[in-house]
């Protein structure tokens, strides 16, 4: 019995490039006649594959060319199969001969340079008045005597529909394919992981602490009214803000220092003892005129029925200013990490103080999570690792329309940064990096949640070990993995409480052993 790594060896040799399939097919006039489809075949339906049935009766090779990802901006979160799985998917099927990932955004130049005697349109591009891009290639077809022709639409299926009605579950599937292209493996993410305690990290912002109110239904105070009647039954406080991202920073391992400020008051005071507790060695200034940022949410049965801020944004005093840059400056890190929610401590003014007191040399990140207040992740100019969530990106390019790939793209480029990790949410995240030396410029990551409770923190467990293993391993694959396997604990549990490297390595030996198992 073949093993599946057997069939995938088999059918990757389908996959052809571009000189390949010139140098195997040879010019015209051939002995064996050619015709090709060309499309983006995000998910392979039963419509597609009429389409290539029919088509295969025309000639005697089928050639399938597919846009590559880069290209694809039809639909916002697309493809959802990347190249390298939609390529194996096609070349999977027995009618298909060989399957190109195409260089270009549109197939012309691959029409001229492979010649095919015929090149195949589906039955909903066949009309009285052809649109503009396929009379292009009907007219690139008829200029070396091909011929285009329409197959039938007996079975009508969209991709696009499916995908958002119905969206198949193929993360695993998706993250293998990627592991493969980048020729590592999960053995090797975790292998890399160990030595990641000499690390040495500073986290400065501002502390939030989350305040979780448990009510009991009691139901409307008054009939005349639609107020809701709640009963207190207890409340919890959780570390938030820059606050967790330092816990979850201690819990990788890594040697983590922590300044921030808090008010004179009993939350402040829980914070103090929280991060000692932890371990962590602090620079905590407390500010008597204004309160700890708190955000309580009052809950019932598991539902968020009400939150209440009580925050001061105004921006911190320059004495206060001058002790966290000292901080910094004798800190004596590897990696600083700037964890603004536009509290206080950064503002238009601080952020150029504060960032001219990092050390030459020293890897800096920044996550901004300003877009319901004044405040723009494009203030990190050239730093290592941002990681902003959509909203955040569209609110700092002023972008509200742009799909996903391409509105990253642009705020990779305008910020300067090495790497871009854009969250998406339930959807996961996309990466950005330079592609000098990579397999592609950009990827994305499924979520790896499997039951959801909490999704807040999600983001901070992401921001601390995506940026202590990209210092460390130097890979953007690895960090862009454990970060969303960090995110996806940090979902699972009620509140933010940090997520322990333990619970990271077993999670990443379970991918490992469903990747092998399938």
């Amino acid at each position: 019995m073949m093993k599946i790594s057997d069939l995938e060896i088999k059918y990757n040799k389908k996959i052809i490039s571009p000189d390949q399939a010139i140098n195997l097919l040879g010019e015209p006039p051939r002995l064996k006649t050619v015709i090709q489809c060309h499309g983006t075949f995000d998910l392979v339906h039963p419509g597609h594959i009429r389409h290539l049935m029919y088509a295969k009766t025309y000639a005697d090779i089928l050639v399938v060319s597919i846009t590559p990802d880069r290209f694809i901006e039809k639909a916002n979160y697309r493809p959802f199969v990347p190249e390298k799985l939609r390529a194996l998917n096609l070349a999977a099927l027995d009618l298909v001969d060989f399957v190109i990932i195409d260089d270009n955004s549109e197939s012309l130049e691959l029409i001229r340079k492979i010649k095919p005697d015929f090149f195949a349109k589906g039955y909903d591009y066949e009309s009285e008045q052809l649109n503009p891009k396929t009379t292009l290639e009907q007219n690139c077809v008829e200029e070396y005597g091909g011929k285009l022709i329409f197959t039938p639409g007996d079975i009508v299926y969209s991709s696009s529909k499916i995908i958002e009605t119905a969206r198949p579950d193929i993360s695993l599937e998706k993250l293998r394919s990627l592991i493969l292209a980048e020729n590592t493996s999960i053995t090797e993410i975790i292998n890399s992981l160990k030595g990641i305690e000499e690390v040495k990290v500073l986290v400065i912002g501002d502390t939030i602490v989350d305040t979780y109110i448990d009510c009991s239904m009691i139901g409307s105070s008054t009939s005349k009214t639609p107020t809701l009647s709640t009963k207190y039954d207890f409340e919890t406080n959780f570390l938030g803000g820059a606050a967790i991202v330092a816990a979850h920073l201690a819990a990788t391992g890594a040697k983590v220092k922590f300044s921030t400020m808090v008010g004179a008051d009993d939350l402040g005071d829980f914070v103090i003892e929280k991060i000692g507790k932890y371990g962590i060695q602090s620079k905590i200034i407390k500010e008597p005129n204004r309160p700890t940022t708190n955000k309580s949410v009052y809950v019932a049965n598991n539902y968020k029925l009400l939150k209440v801020d009580k925050v001061d944004n105004r921006p911190v005093e320059s004495s206060t200013l001058n002790q966290f840059s000292s901080y910094i400056n004798n800190s004596g890190v590897d990696v600083v990490i700037f964890s603004d929610f536009r509290h206080g401590i950064f503002s238009k003014s601080s952020i150029s103080t504060l960032n001219k007191s990092i050390k030459e040399g020293t890897f800096r990140v920044a996550d901004s999570q300003v877009a319901s207040r004044w405040g723009n992740v494009l203030d990190f100019k050239g730093f290592d690792l941002i990681t902003p969530n959509e909203k955040e990106a569209r609110f700092s390019l002023g972008d509200q329309d742009s799909t996903i790939r391409p509105l990253g793209s642009e705020l990779f480029s305008k910020s300067g940064t090495k790497l871009l990790i854009l969250k998406m949410g339930d959807r996961g995240i996309m990466v950005f990096r330079d592609d000098s030396g990579s397999a592609r410029d950009f990827f994305q990551i499924d979520s790896f949640v499997e039951n959801l409770i909490d999704p807040v923190g999600a983001g901070d467990a992401l921001l601390a070990y995506s940026s202590v293993v990209l210092r460390h391993t130097k890979s953007p694959l690895a960090s862009a993995i454990v970060g969303s396997i960090a995110a996806s604990i940090a979902c699972e549990k009620i509140g933010n409480t940090p997520v322990s490297i333990a619970e990271v390595l077993d999670r990443l030996k379970m991918l490992e052993k469903k990747m092998l198992s399938s």
